[in-house]
């Protein structure tokens, strides 16, 4: 979706690593993560651009989810550029710049600063956005140790919320007036889940991080419709409203999506592309 667009759709995890982009891009390793400054809101929506039908670059950043971390099979980026419909510029050449450990935090320093990510972002026509997981790891420890209610995780979703703000706001300046169409996705967990987390912490552990899991997904969609980006739920095709078992879309580690799930978030992305598209 180009910048300016207010869609009207709706609504993981655990140090950054060097990239090697493809599609033509030669990716050094990250800088490591410092503070930045918060970025002001974006302005209102203005009219839609449908991008013209050539090969466009997809550049996906964010975190584990986005590298494909635990799978050992195409990720969702690659999975994605490779389906995109030739309308919206597809099949795409993708570039891959997730790196797992990465939090919200520091993806905002590396999009408002000089790196390879940003180099990156700045050719995209195509941004795929999965971050914020990370930021939340610290609260897990609280949670077994005196639990962690919403008054408790509360200012973590918050600081995700204008870190996700920040980044797309930089995503623009780096495409300056080039037409560019920016997928934000959620999560269906931004811990473990399924059997290896029921079995590991049990029925109250999958409540909690459900709970908390859908407080951060509405902070980021709502930062994301509010930023003129699409923000694409990624919570019910794993769970429906909640009672569905994930696990069969979950990798051994029960965190990262394996082969099924990283093709179940290709699909969701390019059903939405398809959407903004026409």
């Amino acid at each position: 979706m180009p910048w300016g667009v207010s869609p009207t759709g709706d609504a993981s995890q655990p140090g950054v690593g060097g990239q090697t982009g493809v599609g033509g891009l030669a990716l050094a390793p990250a800088p490591v993560a410092v503070k930045a400054a918060t970025a002001k809101p974006r302005s209102a929506a203005t009219p839609a651009i449908t991008m013209a039908p050539r090969s466009a670059i997809v550049v996906g950043i964010g975190d584990s989810v986005t590298s494909a971390t635990a799978c050992a099979c195409t990720g969702f980026v690659e999975s994605y550029a490779a389906h995109l419909p030739t309308a919206a510029g597809g099949p795409a050449r993708e570039v891959n710049l997730g790196a797992s450990g990465l939090t919200a935090d520091a993806l905002r320093v590396l999009m408002t600063e000089p790196s390879p990510t940003a180099r990156g972002v700045a050719q995209g026509d195509i941004l795929l956005v999965t971050i914020g997981a990370n930021d939340l790891t610290p609260l897990l420890s609280r949670w077994r140790a005196t639990g962690c209610p919403v008054t408790c995780y509360s200012p973590a979703v918050d600081a995700v919320g204008s870190d996700v703000r920040a980044i797309l706001t930089a995503a623009k300046d780096l495409r300056g007036n080039g037409p560019t169409q920016i997928l934000v996705t959620n999560y269906w967990n931004v811990f473990a889940d399924g059997d290896i987390a029921r079995a590991s912490d049990g029925s109250a552990y999958l409540r909690w991080s459900d709970e908390l899991t859908r407080a951060v997904n509405r902070r980021i969609c709502s930062v994301a419709r509010n930023a003129g980006a699409l923000c694409v739920d990624l919570y019910a095709p794993f769970k429906g409203d909640g009672s569905r078992n994930p696990t069969a879309l979950l990798a051994a580690d029960g965190d990262h999506p394996n082969a099924a799930g990283n093709q179940l978030i290709a699909s969701t992305l390019l059903a939405a592309t398809a959407t903004v598209s026409r």
